[in-house]
């Protein structure tokens, strides 16, 4: 019975429904209108949506159950662990650094503004990172191991990328102002977002969404994230708001005549959960083990992944870089003979 119990518990806790069938059965409706109330009404929404998502793929017959594995065992392995130490450094973080805010924000609608704009910019930081210094990047392989995007790979994440991310985040949001409740607004915003984004084509195949998209990252930018194609690696690093993408020169809006190619570049054992969460850890201890010197050694942990002791570099700059100076020289035949 216990056992029985653990599995509701966790069911009611992964499809959030737990707040809302509190307000039913208080009867006290009114709830709906407050914070609370909000999130415990589109909490739910997301899961919602990747069932919806499974039945649409199996009607169609696009369902793979393989497309879900990696997802899934992530979950289940960072359920409890990763879930608890995220929140205790968000708390640490709020209660360390607020003292040394250089200035703070009121909860109001305009400054909300400003915070959301400061937590994307927090948001970059942390995302740029985790894939230009090889042992973070360790940390956030797993999210881009799955080779097929669909909503569970939102799930799909190293058990201590989180705390990361929320040190990071929470920290540069604190120190600049952004006042802790306007803080918990703004990241279950950007939770929902961040988990929608990962919605796959058996839902929405054409999610560049139209001028929309001109303004605020779409489920298409994210794609482009997740790609391994040359040219879209290392881009579209923003959540919502892509005004930090296009001021650092990240931005990249999909190209519909380019098939994407989900994953990583690292050649992985398929579909592999215990590749795709220790997958890039073991190969960075080869590299710093094979690697000559201290120097070298301790230069393979903070290095773009990649970058290779003996110069033959293969970091997402180099091989972007190749491919565009292929791709140029291949219309140049074409150019020539037009002229």
């Amino acid at each position: 019975m216990d056992f029985l119990n653990a599995i509701f518990t966790e069911f009611k806790n992964f499809f959030g429904f737990g707040g809302l069938i509190d307000i039913i059965k208080s009867g006290d409706y009114s709830r709906l209108l407050t914070y609370d109330g909000i999130v415990s009404l589109i909490g739910p929404l997301i899961p919602f949506l990747l069932v919806v998502e499974i039945i649409r793929a199996a009607f169609y017959r696009r369902f793979k159950v393989i497309s879900y594995k990696i997802p899934f065992f992530t979950y289940v392995l960072n359920a409890f662990v990763g879930r608890v130490i995220s929140i205790a450094m968000v708390g640490l973080c709020i209660g360390f650094f607020t003292k040394y805010a250089v200035f703070h924000l009121s909860f109001t609608w305009y400054w909300f503004i400003l915070g959301y704009v400061i937590w994307e910019f927090a948001h970059f930081i942390y995302h740029y990172f985790a894939h230009k210094v090889r042992i973070l990047w360790c940390l956030h392989s797993t999210h881009h191991a799955p080779e097929a995007m669909n909503l569970s790979v939102t799930y799909a994440h190293f058990f201590l990328e989180a705390p990361y991310a929320d040190i990071v985040r929470t920290t540069i949001c604190i120190l600049l102002g952004v006042p802790p409740a306007m803080l918990f607004v703004i990241m279950f915003v950007d939770g929902f977002w961040g988990s929608f984004i990962h919605v796959g084509e058996n839902i929405i195949n054409d999610a560049r969404f139209g001028f929309v998209g001109r303004l605020i990252l779409t489920p298409s930018h994210h794609r482009v994230h997740h790609a391994r194609n040359p040219v879209y690696m290392d881009t579209n690093f923003c959540n919502l708001l892509n005004i930090w993408d296009r001021a650092f020169g990240t931005y990249q809006p999909e190209d519909r005549a380019m098939p994407i190619e989900y994953g990583i570049t690292r050649q992985m054992k398929r579909h592999s959960f215990l590749d795709a969460y220790f997958g890039e850890i073991i190969a960075l201890g080869k590299d710093v083990a094979k690697a000559t010197g201290i120097k070298n050694k301790v230069l393979y942990i903070f290095m773009p992944p990649g970058w290779s002791h003996t110069g033959d570099h293969k970091t997402s700059a180099v091989v972007r870089k190749a491919y565009l100076e292929r791709a140029e020289k291949d219309k140049q035949p074409i150019v020539q003979e037009l002229i």
